[in-house]
């Protein structure tokens, strides 16, 4: 008997075996055995398991509030997300894990880093000014269903910065993904919402199924689902799997390549975003976008560095096919057709993708992982795109066609909305007074020269200067009044002449994304420090 526990035990129980009892020794065994039980550090995960809980709550409380007070549902969902976003004040050290593997390694399922809190910032932030545009948006649609799936959404989006396994992150990106489709073809008895949410569906299905079989050839091939693990283990492939593992990389940089519209996976996004209720095409082009950049950024980054040399030269030329293609689309888009404005700020993000895409790409190049750049140029582009959403749902409510036509003499019946977008198209184009916006392209471009890039750097410059042309035209438009208008064009003017009050929650959209676009550009290092420092 001593001979088989002296397998089993610990030095302390062969001790105790040796001056008492077998049951002392099989005791003294167990208190001393690393626990398979993990601890939970709640603070870590309450941003998204609160936000999670409030989509249940909001889901409930629906089948008790008369039709005239469902308006209740969108101020607790605002106070869920303002709760949540202050829930990461606590977790500003950056410094936690939990959900860790208790024997063996020391590799987590969940990380509260300086990624997780800036993303998940990113991400609660704009499912907040979503649900701002939303209060007085979405009259006609289903209030408990609405606000029930952009939490249960915005959930799926805060938790996939924080997982640090393949398992989770897969799971987190479809919490946030399946709602989203509900969310586009909300509009009942609207063909085009749910002809654009069928598009949405099916492709993102297709997306997620090689992505997942990409994810089970890397399986495959390290025997782990943790990042860190793999990361480890693909140093190191036996070279019969090494053809296994290139694949399974590859496979899953398609998925998330669908979820950032990156092309040639961009061709989604126009009609999505024209069928879907302006809020949540907004919410798309901000959260929806950053949820699939943090995964890529955490496969890539993360998991595969060993494989930069596969992921690397994609991701480079995904990033100048994708600025290319969306530039290009959106300087063909007409003033005058219906929903042109909505057409144009969907490929103008399909632009703002390749932009995000050149940093990761650097990172295959530079060998750290530094990929501050993209979520510098995140925090940028989240707020002017939200602001430019936030105006045109203003200009909707009196042009429900939203042509880009529509706006002319904006300034003249609206200045402080003219100037606004105004002053948002300008960020995103990359001149002054949206330094903001100057000094994120700055950074974007400084990465790819200092990874000696300097063909993709080309590709970017040429790309900006393409986008200032729509970017301009439309800013124009907005100071022209109705009868130069029509003295230039031939044809009655046609921007917005009827004067009605502003909803006080789309007002406070607009004046939130303004004022937090202006404090950037007056002090761009609060976003731009994160360029210079390691964020995991």
């Amino acid at each position: 008997m001593t001979a088989d526990l002296s397998s089993v035990t610990t030095g302390a129980a062969r001790d105790a075996l040796a001056t008492g009892t077998a049951q002392d020794a099989l005791a003294t065994a167990a208190d001393s055995a690393p626990s398979v039980v993990q601890t939970i550090d709640w603070l870590a995960i309450a941003p998204p398991t609160l936000t999670a809980l409030a989509a249940l709550l909001v889901l409930v409380a629906d089948l008790f509030l008369p039709g005239h007070r469902k308006k209740l549902l969108g101020y607790g969902t605002l106070t869920a997300l303002a709760a949540a976003l202050a829930l990461l004040v606590p977790l500003r050290a950056g410094d936690r894990s939990t959900f860790c593997v208790t024997t063996g390694t020391q590799a987590c399922s969940y990380t509260a880093d300086h990624f997780t809190l800036v993303i998940q910032a990113l991400v609660l932030g704009g499912a907040f000014l979503t649900a701002l545009l939303s209060l007085d948006g979405t009259r006609k649609l289903p209030a408990g269903e609405y606000w029930f799936l952009l939490l249960a959404s915005a959930a799926g989006a805060a938790l996939l910065p924080a997982s640090r396994d393949l398992a989770t992150l897969v799971v987190a990106l479809e919490v946030a993904s399946l709602p989203a489709f509900a969310l586009v073809g909300i509009k009942r008895g609207d063909r085009r919402s749910s002809e654009a949410a069928l598009k949405f569906f099916l492709s993102s299905v297709v997306a997620t199924a090689v992505m997942l079989l990409g994810v089970s050839f890397v399986y495959a091939t390290t025997g782990t689902l943790h990042l860190t693990e793999i990361a480890a283990r693909l140093d190191d492939v036996p070279p019969v799997l090494d053809t296994l593992a290139k694949t399974g990389v590859a496979l899953t940089l398609v998925g998330f390549a669908f979820k950032t519209a990156a092309a040639p996976f961009h061709f989604w996004v126009p009609d999505t975003y024209v069928g879907a209720p302006l809020p949540i095409a907004a919410y798309l082009s901000v959260v929806g976008k950053t949820v699939g950049f943090s995964g890529l950024i955490l496969v890539t980054v993360v998991a595969f560095p060993s494989y930069a040399d596969v992921w690397g030269p994609a991701v480079a030329v995904l990033a100048a096919l994708t600025m290319t293609v969306g530039n290009v689309a959106a300087l063909r888009q007409r003033a005058d057709r219906a929903r042109s404005a909505v057409r144009l700020l969907a490929w103008s993000s399909v632009a703002q993708a390749g932009y995000l895409l050149v940093p990761i790409a650097a990172a295959a190049y530079s060998g750290d992982e530094r990929i501050g750049s993209t979520v510098a140029y995140a925090l940028m582009y989240a707020v002017v795109n939200l602001g430019a959403f936030a105006v045109a749902a203003l200009v909707a409510r009196t042009e429900p066609g939203n042509r880009i036509a529509d706006y002319r003499g904006l300034y003249a019946n609206r200045p402080l909305a003219a100037l606004a977008l105004g002053f948002f198209l300008l960020c995103l184009a990359g001149l002054p007074p949206g330094v903001i916006g100057l000094f994120a392209k700055v950074t974007v471009f400084s990465a790819a020269v200092d990874a000696g890039l300097g063909w993709l750097a080309v590709v970017m410059a040429v790309n900006v200067v393409i986008a200032l042309y729509y970017y301009l035209q439309w800013t124009a438009i907005l100071f022209r009044s109705p009868e130069t208008a029509k003295t230039a064009t031939g044809t009655p003017a046609s921007g917005p002449q009827r004067r009605f009050r502003a909803p006080a929650p789309l007002t406070t959209a607009i004046v939130l994304t303004t004022a937090v676009g202006i404090l950037l550009s007056g002090a761009p290092q609060l976003v731009l420090r994160f360029a210079a420092v390691n964020l995991f």
